[in-house]
């Protein structure tokens, strides 16, 4: 997790508590308090359940990869009351899981449960390393990229537990996204390197599969570099909806490779858009909803035919793009 998910830690810790002055452990409702972090916890494990599988069935489709154990962790010196959090979830230190996403090698070890303190990392305790008293996002972002680091140097990382029990995990590849769940917003967005939806997300009361659509949506954005498209091309109206109506249409795609049916990138749009396309005051840079669950469809009897004939869609091959992914690109040229 990055600085979004931080944040959204950050404004939990006393989000029970009407004011934050003389707050202190023997002063706030720590079940509440804790009903609170494990909310936001659930919602942050139906995303990583999503897009641990989005992520590791594309793999083999993806120009972008990296290894990966499906391991989050949350660092308490984020929180606005780390002693609060501290209190409330019964812990001596800062770190702690926060998820092990549903078949990675994370979960598959059965040693990362929810809260479990976590006090090495290869020998190292990350509770020594620096950090503010309280809102300090950074130490946690530092940790997250010190396992990446290692995972890709010497492909594995050795985690230690305070009950004095250790686990050795070894890597598989996915591609290369991370998934957040930032704080009270409703937007689901992606930049490049993730994916984020708030915590009011609408999707989160979905089915997981239908859920996985808007998630999808949001991975095949990265997938196909329309951020850096837009950042060389402009983000005119016409070539916003552009990258929209690829983002759509690779939905069914990434969802078939993962395990779910493709017809449920249609009914997450025909679920989805009745409700939140905006009717006569939808933004211009998208098709109407009908129109792009029109444009999902298409792509299904495809990507059946593919998966009946090799168990897979390879959509790096046989996806068609809406736009030049080069386009805009300076071409270096030899003497």
């Amino acid at each position: 997790m990055l600085r979004l998910a931080a944040i959204a830690f950050a404004a939990l810790a006393g989000a029970a508590a009407p004011t934050a002055a003389g707050r202190t452990p023997d002063t706030v409702d720590l079940i509440a308090e804790r009903k609170a972090i494990e909310h936001f916890q659930s919602l942050d494990q139906k995303l990583q359940d999503v897009g641990w599988k989005l992520a590791h069935g594309n793999a083999a489709f993806c120009a972008r990869t990296l290894p990966s154990v499906g391991l989050q962790l949350q660092d308490l010196a984020s929180y606005g009351g780390p002693d609060i959090a501290r209190a409330a979830l019964e812990m001596k230190g800062d770190f702690a899981v926060q998820t092990a996403a549903r078949g990675s090698p994370a979960a598959g070890s059965g040693a990362f449960v929810r809260n479990r303190e976590i006090v090495e990392l290869d020998e190292i305790d990350p509770n020594g390393w620096d950090a503010e008293e309280k809102r300090h996002w950074q130490r946690l972002t530092r940790v997250h990229d010190w396992i990446d680091a290692a995972l890709v140097r010497k492909g594995s990382v050795a985690i230690g537990f305070v009950d004095g029990e250790k686990a050795l995990l070894e890597p598989v590849t996915i591609c290369a996204t991370r998934f957040e769940l930032a704080g009270e917003g409703k937007r689901a967005v992606a930049d490049g390197k993730r994916v984020v939806l708030g915590m009011n997300f609408p999707g989160f009361s979905y089915d997981e599969e239908i859920f996985a659509g808007a998630v999808a949506h949001e991975l095949a954005h990265n997938l196909l570099s329309h951020r850096a498209w837009l950042e060389t091309n402009g983000e005119k109206r016409r070539n916003v909806r552009l990258v929209e109506r690829e983002a759509d249409r690779l939905m069914p795609w990434l969802m078939a490779n993962a395990g779910y049916d493709p017809q449920a990138a249609y009914r997450f749009m025909t679920t989805w858009g009745p409700k939140h396309d905006g009717g006569l005051f939808r933004a211009r840079t998208h098709d109407g909803w009908d129109e792009r669950a029109e444009f999902i469809a298409g792509e299904i009897p495809l990507i059946e035919e593919l998966i009946e004939r090799h168990g897979f869609a390879d959509w790096s091959v046989h996806f068609t793009r809406e736009i030049d992914p080069n386009a805009g690109k300076k071409v270096a040229r030899g003497d």
